[in-house]
């Protein structure tokens, strides 16, 4: 008698017997290049997952080319290693914050089928491996945030309270997003201060454009783990919000768009020049018409697009990140 097939195995299965991770892009250049040894650890820092240090590194970038449109000298030497240094430290961050999230949350991602396969839950790595490898990242992070002025080092070690509170977030609040938000972009504040030496108007309305910004993204992200976060108990704007995310979206869009403009009206208007504001403006309009695009593509219901459209927001924040950095040229 035949007996009956087996069923396929689950994906998050395969990725995990075979060392991927579920949800990272595939064919991602730490499974075709990286050395062995080192792909556990860095598929926890994401790696594999370039978009989280796209999304950190971008307030840097609007802040060093918004604090040069201010600047009545304009870019000065020091700014194209702020713009380096801002890369590399957004990529190593990124990967101590990750390392620490997942870390706390190593329990609720042997829960959810998207991340079970994660080093971690998977066994590629040991919770103690993890620390040691979240302490290496911070540390050669640091040798890049103490070659920054005063005030800029004073913002870096401030921001490590959030990077601490963010992972518990989803345990106290519907509204984790949120802390992302403040930990994301922080550096729209640090490097206007590394530039400049003090903090202003300008870089608090582009804070708050940034954390509005992350609300409206990783709230689409977060409807891929709805149904998963609803059995463990995780809470999340996209929870929160269900059927009206829609409406919640077009506000943190709008929010976004209007904090944007506000802070280069009043980084350009002290001294700069009509075509300075005019290039600017370009940049955020164009920035707020790439969040209408994603609304209007957007099905909460369909976890690939929503995948989709949250990595697509690279693009939604280089497009003023350009037209800064061009207008500051002028």
């Amino acid at each position: 008698m035949q007996q009956p097939s087996q069923a396929p195995e689950a994906p998050t299965s395969v990725a995990a017997s075979q060392g991927k991770v579920a949800d990272a892009p595939p064919d991602n250049w730490v499974d075709r290049h990286a050395p062995g040894v080192t792909r556990p650890y860095l598929r926890l820092s994401r790696a594999d997952r370039p978009i989280g240090t796209w999304l950190l590194l971008i307030p840097c970038l609007w802040a060093v080319a918004l604090a040069a449109l201010a600047d009545p000298d304009g870019y000065r030497p020091l700014d194209l290693w702020l713009v380096i240094g801002s890369a590399v430290g957004a990529f190593l961050m990124r990967g101590a914050g990750c390392t620490w999230n997942d870390i706390t949350d190593r329990d609720f991602d042997a829960a959810v089928a998207r991340t079970r396969s994660r080093p971690i839950p998977s066994g590629q790595v040991s919770t103690k491996g993890a620390v040691v490898w979240m302490v290496v990242q911070a540390l050669v992070a640091s040798l890049i945030l103490f070659s920054f002025n005063a005030a800029a080092i004073l913002l870096g070690i401030a921001s490590l309270a959030l990077v601490a509170i963010y992972p518990f977030a989803k345990r106290f609040t519907w509204w984790p997003q949120a802390f992302l938000g403040l930990a994301f972009n922080w550096g729209a504040l640090l490097l206007w201060a590394a530039h400049t030496g003090s903090l202003g108007w300008p870089p608090v309305a582009l804070y708050g454009a940034g954390i509005a910004w992350t609300l409206f993204y990783d709230t689409i992200y977060a409807h891929q783990d709805k149904e998963d976060d609803a059995l463990i108990g995780v809470r999340s704007t996209a929870r929160l919000f269900g059927q009206n995310t829609g409406k919640w979206l077009v506000a943190f869009m709008v929010i976004a768009t209007l904090l944007m403009t506000l802070a280069v009206l009043l980084a350009v208007l002290p001294q700069g020049s009509i075509l300075q504001l005019m290039i600017a403006l370009a940049g955020v309009w164009g920035f707020g018409a790439h969040m209408t695009w994603q609304l209007a593509q957007l099905d909460t219901e369909d976890t690939g697009r929503c995948l989709r459209l949250f990595r697509s927001n690279r693009d939604a924040g280089l497009i003023p990140a350009l037209f800064l950095a061009v207008a500051a040229l002028l």
